[in-house]
């Protein structure tokens, strides 16, 4: 057989069996997985690429009359509505019984989990057609937000829908650490769209997981749920320099200061460093989609420990001999003040315990140094003040012979 000459070819060739499928779910399913190729491979505003390329795919086999043809252009049709032609796509003549069931569902249920550090929440709906028996089993759209980076990370579609519920539950009841609850439909819409449209603008998108293959039909399921009535949440404001300094207040005055000895810093040189690291702990929270600086977990203190404060600060040794204790003591009151259960306290301290020396080895080599911070560090450790514009003319000066051998 020939090799198929266009995208669409090659996309008939791949539905070629579409019409012998058992329900409607399945050929949405089939559907969802041949656009997430699509939506994989573009470059920029996915979202606009699958809906332009269904718009093609439909004009572009309008004449088309096989059974494959008619029932695939059925299917893209009900998984991008809003596609150009959709709304004139009909049902072909030799169409399985099953076409007049496709995106004829209803949801029947809207739940939520996640840790109770705030990292992720995932967010289930469950949904049943109108005839099981031409639509298929009760099924579940699953989207997975990640606050740590600000995306919807995966989206899942898969059932059968009491199956996930009941491991889901069963999950969150044996585990202090994670949380569930029913779902107020129009507010878990909201979440996954707004995050998923950072997704869908991401230049790499996230590897593991279903999020392309089933993105379509999560999406247009979702759309089934209601829209909120309350605006999106504003960006979180940005910490002003008195709330920054009440922090540090409070914290120097709590017992997990005390217990690891930051109340009774003195000298000058360990004092400055005290206060350096808590206001890189602090500059990190601003980085964050949420800028709450008691929101903590593991995963953030990994984000700060071996990663950002690498990237974008000049620590001398007092600071990289200070940071790992801040950082332990300032975990354990974060915890207290949002009340999250000692197990949460506990896990956290012994993960950042055991990060300490991956972040010495890391502060030893510089492997992680942004450009800009390693020339900082360079001209730190050659005694130029950074703060002292004439002080680095004259270092640029002195040594552009040895700046351009480098580049």
């Amino acid at each position: 057989m020939a090799a198929p000459q266009t995208p669409y070819d090659a996309v008939l060739h791949a539905a070629r069996d579409v019409a012998k499928l058992d329900c409607a779910l399945d050929a949405e399913m089939l559907g969802t997985a041949l656009l997430g190729s699509v939506y994989s491979v573009a470059t920029a505003d996915r979202a606009a690429a699958v809906r332009e390329f269904v718009g093609q795919f439909l004009s572009a086999t309008a004449r088309r009359r096989t059974a494959s043809a008619t029932t695939i252009r059925e299917v893209f049709a009900a998984l991008v509505p809003d596609a150009e032609g959709a709304g004139e796509v009909r049902a072909g003549a030799q169409a399985p019984a099953w076409t007049a069931q496709l995106g004829r569902v209803r949801p029947t249920g809207c739940y939520a989990y996640g840790d109770v550090y705030g990292d992720q929440t995932s967010y289930v709906v469950t949904f049943a057609y109108d005839d099981t028996e031409e639509g298929g089993p009760e099924h579940a759209v699953v989207a997975l937000v990640d606050h740590n980076i600000g995306i919807t990370k995966d989206v899942y579609v898969g059932g059968p829908a009491d199956r996930i519920l009941s491991q889901v539950r069963e999950m969150c009841a044996g585990d202090e650490l994670t949380w569930f609850r029913e779902e107020d439909p129009a507010r878990l819409r909201t979440e996954v769209d707004r995050h998923l449209e950072i997704t869908d603008d991401l230049g790499e998108l996230p590897q593991d997981g279903n999020f392309a293959t089933d993105r379509a039909l999560a999406v247009v399921r979702l759309s089934l749920l209601p829209r909120s009535r309350v605006p999106a949440p504003a960006e979180p404001p940005e910490l002003t320099g008195p709330d920054r300094e009440q922090h540090v207040r409070d914290f120097l005055s709590s017992p997990e200061a005390a217990r690891f000895g930051l109340d009774t810093v003195s000298a000058d040189d360990e004092l400055a460093s005290l206060h350096f690291c808590l206001s890189l702990l602090l500059d990190h929270a601003a980085s964050l989609p949420d800028t709450d600086p008691l929101r903590w977990s593991p995963a953030v203190a990994g984000l700060f420990l071996l990663d950002w404060v690498h990237r974008r600060a000049v620590l001398d040794m007092d600071d990289a001999a200070m940071l790992p204790r801040v950082t332990r003591a300032w975990s354990a009151y974060a915890m207290r003040k949002k009340g999250l259960p000692p197990a949460a306290a506990e896990q956290t301290d012994e993960i950042v315990e055991e990060m300490i020396p991956e972040f010495a080895r890391l502060y030893a080599t510089g492997e992680k140094r942004s450009p800009a911070t390693a020339a900082v560090a360079q001209l730190i450790s050659e005694g130029v003040d950074p703060n002292d514009p004439d002080a680095i003319d004259a270092w640029i000066e002195t040594n552009r012979h040895r700046l351009s051998d480098d580049s």
